[in-house]
C-alpha cells in the first residue's frame, strides 16, 4: 500500500494505492486513517472501492456502519470511488444517496471527483 498526498485548495487527501485489498477489517481501516494522518498530515481518505472488501456493500453486515462510525469519531472523511452500477440493493443505494448529501462520507465514480468532494 502506499499514500500519494494531493491537495487541492489547501486541503490535503491522503490517496490510497495497492494491488490488494487493504480495508478487510475496522483495524485494518482504521490503520489506513492512522497512516494518512502520520505521514500526509491529513484525515481526508480517496480509495477505490476495489481496495475494500466486498462486504462493506452488503449493509447487512454492519462492516460499513462501523468503520464509518469509528472514521466520523476519529475525526476522519473518507471518500469511495468506483463504479457502483451493479447494486440492486435499495438500501444500499439510499446509503449512498444520503452519505453524498452530508459531509463526511462520499461514493463517486472517479478518484477526481473524489478528492474535490473532500477539497470544496
Amino acid at each position: 500500500m502506499t499514500i500519494k498526498t494531493v491537495k487541492n485548495n489547501n486541503i490535503i487527501c491522503a490517496v490510497i494505492e495497492s494491488d490488494d485489498t487493504v480495508i478487510t477489517d475496522t483495524q485494518s481501516a482504521l490503520d489506513i486513517l492512522m497512516s494518512a494522518k502520520y505521514e500526509a498530515n491529513t484525515k481526508n481518505i480517496v480509495i477505490d472501492k476495489k481496495l475494500i472488501k466486498e462486504d462493506f456493500f452488503i449493509l447487512s453486515t454492519g462492516f460499513a456502519g462501523e468503520i464509518l462510525q469509528k472514521y466520523i469519531n476519529y475525526g476522519g472523511r473518507i471518500a469511495i470511488y468506483g463504479d457502483y452500477s451493479h447494486y440492486t440493493s435499495k438500501p444500499l443505494k439510499d446509503f449512498i444517496y444520503e452519505s453524498n448529501n452530508g459531509k463526511d462520507v462520499f461514493f463517486v465514480s472517479t478518484r477526481e471527483e473524489a478528492i474535490h468532494m473532500l477539497t470544496q
